[in-house]
């Protein structure tokens, strides 16, 4: 029976590769997996014929749904009647599920009384879900049958709304780990929004509705109307099956995350399938295919999650609150056209004396205005209308101030994000600005971007939003600092309408999508019928939203930084909302993007740049007035010490002590205090998250590059350093790091030895040489997208140091090459700025040589040195690299 099984494993997968689908593919491995169980069991009860009474064998989960994929596992049930006990039959069922094991099945078998199974746990919500989806295999039937037929069903009909309850809180905390979004670059086939999981929840809740009702075909016949009878649904089914029996195959173990491997293999694999060719085929367009399944299995969960009753049903599909307008001031009654009840926005009668409203756009969005402001539900009816009347509403559609006034309430609604993404999906947004369509489900690879592009604008949205209520957590507080920025900003919803259209020029081929995206924005603020104020505010924001990430890559405290960023955005109105705008676009890129740090970095280089636009005296008077505050404020933590205090802060850049609390600079003074005990003082403070080091000593050769090279040596991956020294000729260096192989998490007592060997590298008692040969090299994975070597100089960023900016592909002891490489040419560090986007090491250093900026000569040999030792440091080919003004 082994040797038939695994034979008709090889003819199955044979037969997937020559094209049969996935629906097909899951059900002929459930069958042989029928027949194998089915004769274990009965060769069990052969030896023992007692086993054919009071036990039955049941499958559950997606093989009691036929539904078993390639590498799944196996769902089994042994289930006892009241009068047989599990030790008696411990043994024969121990024997068989090892019989099962060593074929290779990943079983997962448990064992339970009737009475156990036909009871309802409120904090165990997930045993009863296994049993919704159950099948009789062998054993005695008329133990599954009073299971089935009394027992479960008797269960369902009693608790069968808290259980809908339950299901729905797990649907959504499961959703909130993947940011309630379908659209990610790397989606998870199963568990993502709009996955098979929620093909899987929508036929429990048509089996609760069927059994809310027994007898009733109305609940049984709605539900399976919402969960199978659409067409839409099932090719989304199918289409999700077939796309993970191909993962497990490729991967050969239950691996359902389509990365940007696979999808390129997947998407080779349609057109093969389609055209019967093998050959190259478009990743990014077979994404799109994949993202419109996905969504509609989120819109049918959705419609399905409608029937949970809104008290037991959790956050994302509850419906908006009655209390939402206590304190503001609530706005009139909806139009005529559509009303709200119970937190649903429905379309009037499609007979009344107006026509049908579904064909009003001035009814149809101010329906959704009044969404974005109250956070109400679309109704399910009144959704399937408009689809079917966007012909003709696109030709009712009038441009101009109306549309504005309309487009304006939507965006300033707390709820725009959502409303806009409704909008989306059924395709009205597409009719007030054709040009997103370019960018629906648009995937760009960059290793940095968790979600598609249009995803991506619609969580800025939503962070944006959601300054105006109070945060908890590590960023709460800074979210209320830009809360206030908010609130002074004139034009709200030209700040939405850029979020809206800052990545639409994505969706051209061109290098410049900022430009590209202001020249589509342009067209709208025409057809919007925007005042020149307006959209010259609209265009430059536009135009501008990746000036203020670029500008932090510099020393957001020099004052040629400060100047040459408010040149660009001119105004304090700019500013604001391009600071705004920054703080979310950067939010939205994945959860853990913005930290608290990048977070200060921002708000320190926008208060600079409104103090450069208000500016009332001279910048040197400014400067030094500044810089002496700074200073009263460490001394005034060491008493009598002034005079030592100050010496010590001479030469150290303003960044310095900006960048630092006076309790830090003061703790960097008593470790340079502490040098005649040890030279090489080190402040080491481990978290699970990101670690940090500093390192106060003596400046010498090689420090920066010895130092990257000791945390290369222990696989600590350098997320950002700092390096700062004063005239005295002492280094202050900081490095924040992740632990990639998780040593410091998993073994406390490696701390002490890990900052021991630190010091012994840097005291050069042990070679860092020594320590990163006895680093085991393991092969690299291959990176997932291929980052092009740029080398950079700038002479003008600097009145004293030449800016070099280095882009490469990130990976082990990058740094310490590119610091070695500098070393060896002469050139001092004054300042340095790390930063890693991804797989994108953003490497920016202010370099003297001689206490000067570099001559051009010298800049091009350091290019070539730098370019060679990154290749040599990557192990291969160099990159092609930029050719970067030297000047």
């Amino acid at each position: 029976m082994r040797g038939e099984y695994q034979r008709r494993m090889l003819e199955i997968r044979a037969a997937f590769y020559a094209g049969a689908t996935g629906a097909e593919t899951i059900a002929a491995r459930s069958q042989a997996m029928d027949q194998l169980i089915r004769g274990l069991w009965e060769e069990a009860e052969q030896r023992m014929p007692w086993l054919g009474s009071g036990i039955v064998l049941i499958a559950l989960g997606g093989y009691g749904r036929s539904e078993l994929f390639p590498y799944s596992d196996v769902d089994l049930l042994y289930l006892l009647d009241g009068k047989v006990s599990e030790q008696e039959v411990k043994q024969p069922i121990r024997r068989v599920s090892q019989e099962l094991w060593d074929v290779g099945i990943r079983l997962s078998p448990v064992t339970r009384k009737r009475s156990e199974v036909e009871r309802f746990d409120a904090d165990n919500v997930e045993s009863t879900l296994a049993l919704l989806d159950h099948r009789l295999l062998a054993g005695d039937a008329s133990v599954y049958e009073r299971f089935s037929g009394t027992g479960f069903p008797k269960l369902l009909e009693e608790k069968g709304s808290a259980i809908a309850a339950g299901l729905a809180a797990l649907t959504a905390e499961r959703h909130k780990k993947y940011g309630d979004t379908l659209f990610h670059l790397e989606p998870s086939i199963k568990d993502c929004p709009g996955g098979l999981r929620d093909v899987h929840v929508c036929g429990w809740l048509t089996k609760l509705a069927a059994a809310a009702k027994p007898g009733s075909a109305d609940g049984a016949n709605s539900a399976a109307t919402a969960a199978g009878d659409n067409e839409e649904f099932r090719q989304a089914v199918r289409f999700l099956s077939t796309v993970r029996c191909f993962l497990h195959y490729r991967h050969e173990r239950d691996d359902n995350t389509l990365d940007w491997q696979a999808q390129d293999a997947a998407a080779r694999e349609h057109e093969r399938r389609s055209t019967a060719r093998d050959g190259e085929a478009d990743a990014a367009y077979w994404m799109r295919l994949y993202f419109r399944h996905a969504r509609a299995v989120e819109r049918r969960l959705i419609h399905m999650l409608e029937a949970v009753p809104a008290k037991q049903k959790p956050g994302r599909w509850s419906v908006g609150k009655a209390g939402f307008f206590k304190g503001r001031r609530r706005p009139q009654p909806p139009p005529a056209g559509f009303r709200v009840e119970g937190g649903r926005a429905v379309l009037g009668d499609a007979a009344g004396a107006g026509g049908d409203p579904a064909q009003d756009p001035e009814v149809v969005l101010q329906l959704f205005a009044e969404i974005s402001r109250s956070g109400c539900a679309l109704d399910r009816n009144s959704e399937e209308r408009m689809s079917q009347a966007l012909p003709v509403l696109s030709t009712h559609l009038e441009e101009g101030p109306a549309l504005w006034r309309n487009l304006r309430e939507i965006l300033l609604g707390p709820h725009a994000g959502n409303t806009l993404r409704a909008m989306h999906t059924l395709g009205i947004l597409e009719l007030l600005i054709p040009e997103f369509h370019g960018i629906d489900a648009l995937v760009i690879r960059d290793a940095y971007h968790r979600y598609t592009v249009d995803e991506h604008t619609m969580v800025l949205i939503d962070t944006l939003h959601g300054l105006e209520t109070p945060q908890t957590g590590p960023m709460g507080e800074w979210a209320a600092r830009f809360g206030d920025i908010l609130r002074d900003v004139q034009h709200q919803a030209l700040l939405y309408l850029g979020g809206l259209m800052h990545d639409t020029g994505k969706g051209r081929s061109t290098d410049d999508h900022a430009r590209e995206s202001a020249r589509m924005a342009e067209s709208v603020a025409g057809r919007l019928d925007l005042d020149v104020y307006e959209s010259e505010l609209l265009l430059g924001l536009i135009r501008n939203h990746l000036e203020m990430s670029a500008a932090l890559r510099r020393d957001i405290f020099d004052l040629e930084t400060v100047r040459t960023f408010a040149g660009k955005v001119q105004t304090p109105e700019a500013l604001r909302m391009l600071t705004l705008f920054t703080y979310a676009d950067i939010q939205a890129v994945h959860p853990d993007a913005l930290t608290p740090w990048k977070a200060e970095n921002l708000w320190r280089l926008y208060l600079a740049t409104a103090n450069y636009l208000d500016r009332s005296v001279d910048d040197e008077r400014v400067g030094a007035r500044v810089g002496k505050e700074l200073v009263l404020r460490v001394t005034a933590l060491l008493p009598g010490r002034k005079a030592e205090v100050e010496a010590f802060l001479q030469g150290f850049p303003e960044r310095y002590l900006r960048t630092h609390t006076p309790e830090q600079v003061r703790l960097h003074f008593e470790m340079a205090e502490r040098f005649a005990q040890d030279p090489v003082q080190i402040e080491f403070q481990y978290s699970p998250e990101t670690s940090e080091i500093t390192l106060v000593t003596p400046d010498r050769a090689l420090l920066f590059s010895d130092l990257a090279g000791a945390l290369a040596a222990w696989g600590m991956n350098i997320v950002t350093a700092d390096a700062f020294s004063n005239r005295q000729g002492i280094v202050v260096d900081n490095f924040r790091f992740t632990d990639r192989f998780r040593t410091l998490e998993m073994n406390a007592s490696e701390h002490a030895a890990f900052v021991a060997s630190v010091h012994d590298v840097m005291a050069k008692k042990e070679p860092v040489e020594k320590l990163l040969a006895g680093r085991r090299r393991g092969r690299r994975a291959a990176p997932k997208i291929v980052v092009q070597t740029r080398v950079d100089f700038d002479d003008e960023a600097s009145s004293h140091s030449t800016l070099l900016q280095v882009v490469a592909q990130d990976m082990p002891g990058l740094l310490r090459a590119i610091s070695l490489a500098l070393a060896g040419l002469g050139c001092n560090i004054e300042v340095a700025l790390v930063d890693t986007e991804g797989e994108t090491a953003i490497d920016v250093f202010y370099i003297t040589r001689d206490g000067a900026k570099l001559e051009s000569d010298r800049q091009r040999e350091l290019k070539q040195n730098l370019l060679s030792a990154i290749e040599a440091n990557a192990g291969g080919p160099a990159a092609t690299s930029s050719a970067g003004s030297a000047g």
